[in-house]
Parts: C-alpha cells; structure tokens; sequence
C-alpha cells in the first residue's frame, strides 16, 4: 500500500501546523514549521523546512533547513526588537500588534509547480518562484525567479536555464502538473526515461 494518500498528508513527528491548507499527497518532515499557507498536490518539505505566508504549487520539492516567506521585522521604528509587535508577551496591559501581523501575512510568497528548493536557501517574502525553477543550496532568493531557471548564491543570480525557453514554454502548456494520479502512474516510464522533449513530443506539448 502506497505510504503517501490523497486525504491526508502525512506529517512527521516534532511539526507545528498553524492555519494551513493541504492538497493531495504531501508529507511534512520531521520538526518542521508551516504557518498560513497552502501546500499544492505532491508537494512536500523534508525535515526543519520553515514555510510561512506562502502559496506554494504542485510538485514541489523542499529541502531541509530551507525557508519559505521568511518573516522580517520593522526597520522604520525607533527599534525592531519583536516586543513591539508580541507586546502581550511583555506586558499584562499591553496588546499584540494584530496590524502588523496582518501586514505579514499579506506579503506572500508564491512557489511554482515542479519546483526544487535546495538545503538551507530562503525565500523572502513576496517573491514569485516560476513554474519548474531550482534555487540551489544556501542561495537568498530576494527577487522573482523566472519559470525553468536555475539560481544560486547571495543575493540569488541566474546560473542557468534549466530547460531552454521554447522547452520551458511547452512544458507548461502541456501542464502535466494537472494531470490525474492515473495518468501521471500511466506516464510513469517516460516521466523516467524520455528526456524533456521525447516526452513533449510523445504527450502533444
């Protein structure tokens, strides 16, 4: 019997869940942190992976240590310590700053289908990461990411394409990321073995 499901995800022990929304076949590794997002069908993180105020797509691939929507703190204030905003934490008569908490939840981050996050690397928030982008290892990813690109480093610049534009292009007007579990078991081989534009020229794309 397949481990993964398409009713539930599956998370591992040590996780902190707050205000989300699953998909079909996700799982959430050991100790990781997700707060006010919507996780995509198949997508998944492994373990101390750190998500928050994002959207992230189907298939998406996250690695360890890697962090989504990375929160950040008020720069235009006399001081930027949390206690302005976790107020309730320091004081019996003074209130959580509920606007700012609104405002961080607002900047949303939004993470494409057939994406692979890489171990370590951030993504800030109100960033776009397009469909089928890679964001290696420990790369800060400051600025929209476009579809099929491979980024690396601090800030994160363009490597590489990952597939060539007229390739990238096909491959998502084909959107097999939508197809339906049978299909995609169906497909299974040539996911496997076809290089991308075998697989284009088998499917229609």
């Amino acid at each position: 019997m397949p481990r993964l499901s398409a009713e539930a995800p599956v998370i591992h022990e040590g996780c902190q869940i707050t205000n989300c929304t699953f998909g079909r076949y996700n799982e959430v590794g050991r100790g990781s942190r997700l707060a006010h997002s919507e996780i995509g069908d198949y997508s998944y993180c492994d373990r101390n992976a750190d998500i928050a105020n994002a959207s992230v797509g189907k298939f998406a691939n996250i690695a360890a240590f890697s962090r989504i929507g990375a929160t950040d703190h008020p720069l235009h204030t006399a001081a930027c310590h949390h206690f302005l905003y976790r107020s309730n934490d320091y004081w019996d008569d003074a209130e959580a700053d509920e606007v700012f908490f609104e405002h961080r939840k607002s900047r949303r981050a939004y993470i494409g289908h057939d994406t692979w996050i890489g171990n370590g690397a951030m993504i800030k928030p109100e960033v776009r990461l397009g469909h089928g982008a890679v964001v290696a290892s420990g790369a800060v990813v400051t600025k929209d990411v476009r579809p099929y690109t491979i980024v690396a480093g601090i800030p994160a610049r363009k490597l590489r394409d990952r597939q060539p534009p007229t390739v990238a292009e096909r491959l998502m007007a084909l959107a097999w990321w939508d197809w339906d579990h049978a299909s995609l078991r169906g497909a299974l081989l040539d996911f496997r073995t076809l290089s991308a534009v075998a697989f284009l020229e088998k499917y229609g794309g």
